[in-house]
């Protein structure tokens, strides 16, 4: 397929363009610096500001999907969904996060008391972007949120799936590597199970 990846050149952008590459497919990664994509086969580097939302929607046009990958806070959740409607592109699929997952029910956790201050901001406005999302009447839309901890680590391909309610291993810890959410991302391009919805993935 034909996927476009905005936010190309971080740390969890630059995961999801490796492991499209290893799976064959045609990959236009966006970021602001494009000499920090690293060189992939199929992988074409390509500037784009994501607060443009005309030039953006110029950039998506013509794939099968595009995914973003930018922090919250330093994007537009508005311009980002109308970027995707305007391109007509097949699918839009988001990097959410952790902190709109539910540890009890009706319970978030961004809203629980030992939740680290300093993501708080960026944790709301990752909730904000999913409400957003589901009052979207025409995009096919995803929303893969990771576990708490998201963090550097190996591509094992072992881990679970869940939707709305935060994952958490038998010793407690609630985290996934880059690399395999990576892989649960690009499971869901290739088998849509969760098209409409936010689902998460961990250990």
């Amino acid at each position: 397929m034909k996927i476009a990846v905005v936010g190309a050149s971080g740390r969890a952008g630059s995961r999801i363009v490796a492991e499209l590459s290893r799976r064959g497919h045609t990959v236009t990664a966006i970021a602001r610096n494009p000499d920090k994509i690293a060189k992939l086969p199929n992988v074409t580097a390509k500037p784009g500001d994501a607060h443009d939302q005309a030039a953006l929607a110029a950039l998506l046009a013509g794939h099968d999907a595009a995914i973003t990958t930018i922090h919250f806070l330093a994007s537009d959740p508005a311009k980002l969904i109308g970027a995707a409607k305007e391109s007509k592109v097949g699918r839009y699929l988001v990097v959410g996060g952790a902190g709109s997952l539910e540890v009890a029910p009706g319970v978030q956790l961004v809203r629980t008391p030992n939740f680290p201050a300093q993501y708080k901001a960026e944790a709301e406005k990752g909730a904000a972007f999913l409400d957003l999302l589901r009052q979207e009447k025409e995009l096919n839309w995803t929303f893969l949120s990771p576990s708490a901890l998201f963090v550097d680590g190996e591509r094992t391909g072992k881990f679970r799936l869940g939707t709305d309610q935060l994952l958490t291993a038998a010793d407690g810890k609630s985290w996934i590597s880059f690399e395999d959410y990576a892989v649960a991302m690009v499971d869901e391009i290739e088998r849509p199970a969760h098209v409409r919805q936010r689902f998460t993935v961990g250990y």
